[in-house]
């Protein structure tokens, strides 16, 4: 049988400590093996104790769960990070440091088990200098926690002021949409330009769901989707386009 997950958990709250240990020894799998409740001591603990997971707060004073996530990464053999917290706007900057999860309090027995099931799946994996530096999955906001949404799976993304709404499954027929706090611009830098293509100031569309160039007069060119629907393409990223077409 595998070992249990040697796993710390961290947070500023006596309560949210004892809480996640009962939670714990009710899913199974893992060894507490100790907690902290500041980010300098978790530091400390995580050096000490060579933990498998962290079950990491996001909010702390002085070093929050960022700094302690970004200061465990660096080490020889960082351990698997499970956010647990009350706040769902960190979690661009957590899936940038390869989280496991991102669970929102009050954390659900069920919701964590699912955390912790992904962090078991992933033992004994290698962070790789050689992975690759573009975004694979979104974490949004849904309900009362947040979901995960593969990027292989959004078939366009638009600006809406300071978030971007993410639509998914419009080539199934089953068409949903996410919002997410980021800008365009922010999140084009960070998606793989292999298989997506930004063609208006405020839109982002997957290469394979575009099945034409149309050219509507005077200029302007819209890009024909899949699903039926067309995108106009702004001035800046005509040229852009018509690379992409060959032309």
């Amino acid at each position: 049988m595998e070992q249990p997950l040697r796993t710390l958990i961290v947070d500023d709250e006596p309560l949210a400590i004892e809480r996640l240990q009962v939670l714990c020894r009710q899913i199974g799998g893992l060894d507490v093996v100790g907690t902290a409740s500041d980010g300098a001591s978790a530091l400390r603990e995580a050096g000490a104790l060579d933990p498998d997971l962290v079950l990491l707060d996001m909010t702390m004073p002085e070093l929050d769960g960022l700094g302690v996530a970004r200061a465990l990464a660096k080490g020889p053999n960082p351990p698997a990070l499970v956010f647990v917290t009350a706040h769902d706007s960190f979690a661009v900057e957590a899936f940038d440091l390869d989280a496991v999860d991102y669970v929102l309090k009050p954390v659900a027995p069920d919701r964590l088990g699912r955390a912790i099931q992904r962090a078991v799946a992933r033992r004994g994996e290698k962070r790789s200098e050689s992975a690759s530096p573009w975004i694979a999955e979104f974490w949004v906001p849904y309900r009362s926690e947040l979901l995960r949404v593969a990027a292989a799976d959004v078939d366009r993304i638009d600006a809406e002021r300071d978030y971007v709404r993410l639509h998914v499954g419009a080539k199934e027929g089953e068409g949903r949409s996410y919002l997410l706090l980021q800008t365009v611009s922010g999140l084009e830098a960070r998606l793989d330009p292999a298989m997506f293509i930004r063609l208006h100031r405020s839109t982002i569309l997957r290469r394979d769901r575009i099945v034409g160039l149309r050219h509507d007069g005077l200029g302007v060119w819209s890009a024909e989707l899949a699903d039926g629907s067309a995108v106009r393409i702004g001035r800046t990223y005509l040229a852009k386009a018509k690379a992409m077409a060959g032309r």
